[in-house]
């Protein structure tokens, strides 16, 4: 059965419309998204006793979206993570982008796709968000055009699929940047039990950009660290095809969430500079710990690390890649 899919207004973004879009499934669990960078706004899921709760942070309305620093819930593109210096080199051309973390590019640049009103195609069973992203858009080269699909299904499964072509060669890495709390948001997320599908984590700079030095997860080195903002290096390696990447718990709830992607990395961020002057869903303005990223991409600075997993897209080729969030609860 397919998930209901209802829609309201939401206001007016730069002379653009803005809606709030819910899926709901036939149990009355469902998903709200906005095409305001084509967001997730809210994931409502039962725990053991069959008590619903939103378990990602979001804004009750659309203003919060607007004034947010902190990517929440947001499409992250043209480039997830951050591009060292602002720069890359592309076919002999050199490519300067906005500098919007020191003197390093992340998550696109100062207006990246978390800022964009995106057009929308209404299915009987999924949500298509479109964007065109112009030659030249933060400094990246190329006609991009992007469409993400959201599907959420009987079983409390968020499917995301991201599609892209360009008219020039470019680098492309899209991801959501959802923080989930399965708490329902009734405490924050340092007692959350994690399980990373990965046995190495890229070793960065103290300002997060990778060494290229891959450092085994039971380096004791890495076990001192406080706060993660580190992207994995995902054990399974089979291209185009979804693998395990992540699995994150809440024992006082029973609920689960289990992290699958065609990606080839996770980065995993828990909130420590998150913070909000709005409110919340909960009526609180959000601070450290409150939720955690679980970030599927390719790896930071790929554009200047030629023996990483390359994010290049040619001129003729297809962006394809996926992003698949189960939620499940476990008994007591």
């Amino acid at each position: 059965m397919a998930s209901v899919i209802s829609k309201e207004d939401w206001g007016i973004h730069e002379d653009q419309a803005v809606f709030l879009y819910r899926m709901e499934n036939s149990t009355g669990a469902y998903v709200e998204l906005t095409n305001f960078g084509a967001a997730i706004v809210a994931v409502t899921v039962p725990d053991r006793h069959g008590h619903f709760d939103n378990v990602v942070l979001g804004f009750p309305r659309l203003q919060g979206y607007i004034d947010d620093d902190c990517y929440v819930g947001a499409t992250i593109g043209r480039y997830a993570n951050r591009i060292a210096f602002a720069g890359f080199d592309l076919d002999g051309h050199h490519y300067d982008l906005e500098p919007n973390d020191g003197p390093h590019t992340n998550h696109g640049g100062i207006a990246g796709f978390h800022k964009r009103v995106f057009d929308v195609t209404v299915h009987d069973d999924a949500l298509s968000f479109h964007l065109t992203s112009t030659d030249g858009d933060g400094g990246f080269p190329g006609n991009l055009r992007l469409t993400v699909v959201y599907q959420w299904s009987e079983a409390n499964e968020l499917h995301i699929h991201y599609e892209a072509t360009s008219d020039k060669k470019t680098v492309l890495n899209v991801t959501n940047h959802a923080y989930f709390n399965l708490s329902g948001n009734k405490e924050d997320v340092q007692d959350h039990p994690l399980q990373v599908h990965a046995s190495h984590v890229l070793e960065t700079t103290e300002d997060y950009i990778p060494t290229g030095v891959w450092i085994p997860c039971s380096d004791p080195s890495f076990s001192r660290i406080k706060g993660l903002n580190h992207c994995y290096v995902l054990d399974e390696t089979a291209q185009n095809k979804l693998k395990r990447a992540a699995k994150l718990c809440h024992e006082g709830s029973g609920r689960t969430l289990e992290v699958y992607t065609t990606y080839p990395g996770l980065v995993v961020y828990s909130g420590d500079f998150l913070s909000s002057d709005i409110p919340g869903h909960a009526g609180l303005p959000y601070r450290p710990f409150d939720g955690i990223c679980l970030e599927c991409q390719y790896f930071p600075d790929s554009p200047n690390h030629p023996d990483f997993p390359s994010t290049v897209l040619d001129i003729k080729a297809v962006y394809n890649e996926q992003i698949l969030y189960k939620f499940t609860v476990s008994p007591e």
